[in-house]
């Protein structure tokens, strides 16, 4: 029974919650402060019931590492990514087993890091297009400005296509796939897709327009017979054993799952990154002062960033204290082993970049925004996975490289240019959906810079 360690190990703390629902309705009010507080009561490897599932909480670095590395093939991706499957089909983010690894290999030379590099002009040209459109003094929601101009790089990088005219249409979307997501794995007793509820009937409106959007990239691509050396023409060109191509379907999936991770994860990272530096004008001044040292009067480079490590260090200590994938799940698909403790298969495990990057175990200070933590001694003495905003194991995010480099650049382009100011009375609120996104927005005023 999942739950139950087996002989000779003491049982492990469990938290049931209320009956039948278990803890559900304190996760679905607060999934963070939930998770947090059953971890720091409990400790770091607890049974918690969801519902009608019992989790094993896995929250210690040391075990952490033997579910998505020493152990990994021990486990398949968690029961949330079956509701996600709906939309995505079987892209690199919800595949398994051999079909997995196949498309893995075909994806992986376009986020090789000599290719990643290259992207870089395509990232800096896009992101000073996007700024340069904005007015001293106007107010903008900075959560949807991002989404946009992450959307746009990751389309013209990935897939060689100016996608910004659909932009409105992809987001609004992506929002209503993500809502049913959401409410999908937090229900205690879901209903079939094929009801025709509100819910389902706005899902699949909204998955109609993103197959019109993907479809249409793939017909456009077929029809010009061109290879710019992109993403989608490696996909294209890919034969198996057989010598069979991907079917439409098959890039679907491909396209969809890359062009959407591709750019929903950065785009909540600069959102937050700007929310803590509106927060701590002292850390943007000395950004600035990094920037103006190595960049002058120019936009930055890939080839700059070695260069800017203050830069990138904004940018881990934003993935820290706000990271976008904020938890992951995993099934046992056989018996597996955590230090003196063993469990069956079928177990089902749950794991919160949350709750561990705020651990002051691994962490001074663990709510402060520091970024120069990661400057220092104080990173080289964290556990391998007190620190993981892109998973591990062979299931690391594939384009963790190519993340980390346009949030960079992207930074740099932007706090060269404006200051952002956050609105009075501006509520901030993580909402932990598929990605830890702001609840409202983050409405702020922007200030054009002189000089």
């Amino acid at each position: 029974m999942q739950g139950t360690v087996t002989a000779p190990t003491a049982p492990l703390p469990q938290v049931r919650g209320l009956p039948v629902v278990g803890l559900l309705p304190a996760f679905r009010r607060d999934p963070l402060g939930t998770l947090t507080e059953i971890v720091r009561r409990y400790g770091p490897l607890v049974w918690a019931r969801f519902g009608r599932v019992e989790f094993l909480l896995v929250h210690e670095p040391e075990y952490i590492e033997e579910v998505l590395v020493r152990q990994h093939r021990r486990f398949r991706k968690g029961p949330g990514f079956e509701a996600m499957r709906a939309a995505l089909g079987d892209g690199l983010l919800t595949s398994e087993g051999e079909f997995w690894l196949r498309q893995r290999r075909l994806a992986q030379p376009a986020f090789h890091r000599a290719q990643v590099a290259a992207y870089g002009e395509t990232m800096v040209a896009y992101a000073r297009r996007h700024v340069e459109a904005w007015q001293d003094g106007e107010t903008r929601d900075l959560a949807a400005e991002m989404m946009r101009l992450t959307l746009a790089i990751a389309a013209k990088t990935l897939f060689n296509v100016d996608i910004e005219a659909e932009a409105g249409r992809i987001g609004r979307a992506l929002d209503v796939a993500m809502a049913a997501f959401v409410a999908r794995t937090r229900s205690l007793l879901p209903l079939p897709d094929s009801l025709p509820t509100p819910t389902n009937l706005r899902f699949r409106r909204a998955l109609a327009d993103l197959d019109a959007v993907v479809y249409g990239i793939i017909a456009q691509r077929r029809a010009s017979a061109e290879d710019p050396g992109d993403l989608l023409s490696m996909l294209m060109q890919a034969r198996d054993e057989e010598g069979r191509g991907m079917t439409d379907r098959q890039l679907r999936d491909e396209t969809l799952t890359l062009l959407l991770a591709g750019h929903e994860t950065t785009a909540v990272a600069l959102t937050w990154t700007w929310y803590l530096l509106a927060q701590h004008p002292e850390v943007l001044r000395r950004l600035r002062a990094e920037l103006e040292e190595v960049l002058g009067d120019r936009d930055p480079g890939a080839e700059d960033l070695p260069r800017l490590p203050y830069t990138q260090a904004i940018v881990r200590e934003g993935l820290r204290l706000y990271p976008p994938a904020w938890v992951l799940s995993r099934q046992a698909v056989e018996p597996f082993e955590l230090g003196p403790h063993r469990f069956p298969a079928g177990t089902p495990v749950l794991i919160s970049q949350w709750v561990v990057h705020r651990d002051p175990r691994w962490y001074e200070e663990p709510e402060a925004f520091r970024p120069e933590r990661w400057l220092g001694d104080e990173a080289r003495r964290l556990p391998a996975f007190a620190y993981f905003p892109f998973g591990g194991g062979p299931r690391r995010c594939i384009g963790e490289g190519f993340a980390l480099q346009e949030a960079a650049l992207v930074l740099a382009v932007m706090a060269r240019r404006f200051d952002v100011e956050l609105l009075p009375g501006a509520r901030v609120e993580p909402e932990p959906q598929v990605t830890l996104r702001l609840r409202h927005g983050l409405p702020v005023r922007l200030r054009r810079r002189q000089g």
